[in-house]
């Protein structure tokens, strides 16, 4: 029989000190954790936004709101957060998520008081170790009307007529790489076309540091290592290798000089403008275009599109309209111009209904409540430096301003209901309501630079594939998926196509 083990002076003296140790880690673990539950809960409890309802995780921390964007559906969370808690609902710590459109002429007037938040940083780049913003990401409204200035005639709709040559080209290369690739004597009969892909690229990193906007800074504007996201620096790299080119003349091959760009109208803005827009300032022009308007149209375009083909009387009603016009032959030929196609209305309306349906930018435009707080049109009072988020997806489906059935795809809603006795003065009414709650392409000084290019661009693609081909969705009765990543980003967009006898 063993006897038990005497432990020495210094044996005790150990177990003793690791004893001591678990206990201290214990404790620090639990005073951690009591000292952080204390944290959330006092500052609910003296929060002044404290009585909105939403969320019950929302109300302490942004991560409720970083899970539910990283899913890439936010925007279908938060409809049913409205539809739950009513148009005011609170979807973080200090911020509310507003669906009330009669305050977007407060919210987004021209007058800048309403700042925008920290959230829309993440869309500058890191050049050389010093954060290059741009007249998205720039927060102050002097510097951004400052930076605004130079280019914004450029953006009008007499600006941007001229570029239609350049959409033309741009259209002509689409329509002859899906002949060759898919409708040609050695393509298969009835081949599948992913036509999303030929249309759309994005992103996902904005959006999720946008509900975390001090993550941007540890990631990807650390002046000491790049942790993610996916460096700009390529297309940065792209856009001043185009700036020298076009300096030094190395680009004659594809440009013409009779027919301006908007890397010529920039260096222009250079030249009027020395003293705001220099070399840096060109790139930071060129960038933007190059990104949000390329995905944002796209958006728009496929949007359009399919949304017609899954409503075939839409899709029916739209080629009857450009036969009328006489626009089918001539779409054989070329692409339709804006002019042929602008006045077609019933294309017009499936633009708007599409666009509004599912707007390209479904994450919520915010905002700062400025100093004195505001009065809501509910009668409740918001106090200033509460952040106020305004989501397009979310009011573009606002019974009050589009009508019960707005969830539903009707292009119709944007033409006068003759036959139901809708009158003229009544038409203009609720057009009205509709174009105020419109957030589709922002507001204000704020709005869009691109809106009116976008739009261009989309009426001439959409006149002019339903002109030139038979489409057909594959999957009639399947929906296509949507992934929320700032930029909406459509998957399923299968056809088949074939050139219209």
């Amino acid at each position: 029989m063993s006897l038990p083990h005497s432990f020495t002076s210094t044996e005790l003296s150990h177990l003793r000190l690791t004893y001591l140790n678990s206990q201290n880690l214990l404790l620090s673990v639990a005073s951690f954790v009591l000292i952080t539950v204390a944290y959330f809960v006092i500052s609910d409890l003296i929060s002044p936004i404290r009585n909105y309802g939403g969320p019950t995780l929302a109300k302490y921390t942004n991560l409720w709101r970083l899970y539910h964007v990283t899913r890439g559906s936010f925007h279908k969370v938060l409809e049913d957060v409205h539809r739950k808690y009513g148009p005011v609902v609170r979807v973080g710590p200090n911020i509310l998520d507003v669906d009330l459109p009669e305050m977007h002429k407060t919210v987004f007037r021209t007058k800048g008081d309403w700042r925008k938040t920290e959230l829309y940083l993440a869309s500058s780049s890191l050049v050389n170790g010093k954060i290059m913003y741009n007249v998205f990401s720039q927060l102050d409204p002097d510097i951004h009307a400052k930076w605004k200035k130079p280019i914004a005639k450029y953006y009008s709709m007499p600006g941007v007529a001229p570029m239609e040559s350049h959409m033309d080209r741009t259209i002509s290369l689409l329509c002859d790489q899906l002949e060759s690739r898919f409708m040609g004597k050695e393509a298969a009969a009835g081949q599948q076309i992913d036509l999303g892909e030929w249309i759309l690229f994005s992103m996902d990193y904005f959006a999720w540091v946008g509900t975390i906007p001090w993550l941007d800074r540890v990631l990807d504007k650390n002046p000491l290592v790049h942790i993610g996201p996916p460096s700009y620096g390529p297309i940065t790299a792209r856009a001043i290798k185009f700036v020298m080119d076009r300096v030094q003349g190395l680009d004659k091959e594809f440009h013409d000089s009779a027919s301006p760009d908007y890397l010529d109208h920039f260096l222009e803005a250079k030249e009027n403008y020395p003293e705001t827009v220099d070399d840096v300032m060109v790139i930071s022009y060129l960038m933007i275009n190059m990104i949000a308007g390329a995905d944002t149209t796209a958006s728009h375009i496929r949007a359009a599109l399919y949304y017609s083909l899954k409503t075939p009387r839409v899709w029916k009603r739209l080629r009857q309209e450009l036969d009328k016009a006489g626009l089918t032959d001539k779409g054989r030929e070329r692409p339709l111009s804006f002019k042929e196609v602008r006045g077609i209305a019933y294309l017009e309306a499936i633009v708007r209904e599409s666009i509004r349906f599912f707007p390209a930018l479904a994450l919520s435009l915010e905002r700062y409540v400025p100093p004195g707080g505001c009065q809501l049109p509910t009668g409740e009072f918001v106090a200033g430096g509460t952040k106020m988020g305004f989501n397009p997806y979310v009011i573009c489906r606002n019974k009050d301003a589009y009508g019960e059935d707005s969830d539903v795809f009707r292009p119709e809603r944007w033409l006068r209901d003759t036959e139901g006795g809708e009158t003229e003065e009544g038409f203009k009414e609720r057009l009205r309501a509709m174009n105020d709650a419109d957030l589709t392409f922002g507001a204000g000084s704020r709005r869009c630079l691109g809106q009116h290019m976008a739009l261009m661009q989309v009426y001439k693609v959409v006149a002019t594939l339903a002109a030139r081909y038979e489409i057909e969705l594959v999957d009639k009765e399947g929906e296509w998926k949507a992934a929320n990543s700032w930029f909406v980003r459509f998957e399923g967009f299968i056809v088949r196509m074939r050139k219209r006898e």
